[in-house]
């Protein structure tokens, strides 16, 4: 095995790990091995297409949760957000959007965290919803972080672990099947992102299953603390990654 492929499938094991364990951050976890190692390139086809398989091993998770019509809206929201994001991409630098985005998570996730009670919204319906997904997609198609939005909004929304989970991780599924979609249309996938797609697979299947299973035993405030505390790193992990480039 080179080097490599051992990082490849050390970052994909450890990011498969979490993303069975809470339903996202795939992505945050893996790029912490991988971005010393990998072009970002490589990188970006090598996350998207492991968020997929994970979303898709752990996809019995939510079953408890799952309700078509409290999903829907997000989604909707999200596939209509995208092209603006991507719109957005030639009037804003998107390292400033990055920053800003990270700060915002590592002061109010902690925040929430340390809070006596989170606070709970339970005003705006649907409508709401999907202005979340539509604020998800819009993120997704600026910096490729479709995530915190809906995330935290289901968290505020203040409904259990299952139905938070059904909620951004079928959203995820959504907007990362999307982007594997245009990549496939548009030709970035490359021959090397394709053979270390073989390597991603193979290296998450356990270690997603894993996560998954130990999902079972949070109660929904350990859920919630931990989707806070990983938001927190996915912005602290956004502040590394963006200041030194941009000072």
């Amino acid at each position: 095995m080179d080097l490599l492929t051992g990082v490849v499938a050390l970052g994909a094991a450890a990011g498969g790990f979490v993303q069975g364990l809470s339903g996202f951050a795939f992505g945050l976890v893996a790029m912490a091995v991988w971005a010393w190692w990998l072009d970002p390139v490589l990188a970006g086809p090598l996350v998207v297409f492991g968020s997929l398989v994970g979303q898709l091993l752990s996809i019995r998770s939510i079953r408890r949760g799952f309700d078509a019509r409290r999903v829907l809206p997000f989604v909707l929201g999200g596939v209509a957000g995208v092209p603006l994001g991507v719109w957005l991409l030639r009037h804003i630098d998107p390292l400033l959007f990055k920053l800003a985005v990270g700060v915002l998570l590592v002061v109010w996730c902690p925040a929430m965290l340390f809070a006596r009670g989170l606070p709970r919204v339970a005003r705006g319906g649907r409508p709401a919803d999907a202005g979340a997904g539509w604020l998800g997609g819009v993120m997704g198609g600026l910096g490729g972080l479709t995530g915190p939005a809906p995330i935290l909004w289901a968290t505020l929304r203040g409904w259990d672990r299952d139905a938070q989970r059904a909620v951004f991780q079928v959203f995820n599924l959504a907007m990362h099947g999307l982007t594997m979609a245009a990549y496939l249309a548009t030709g970035t996938i490359s021959g090397e992102a394709a053979r270390l797609f073989l390597v991603v697979a193979p290296a998450m299947l356990v270690p997603t299953l894993i996560g998954a299973r130990l999902y079972r035993r949070f109660s929904d405030a350990a859920f919630r603390s931990l989707v806070l505390w990983l938001l927190a790193a996915s912005g602290a992990v956004l502040i590394a990654t963006t200041l030194p480039r941009l000072l």
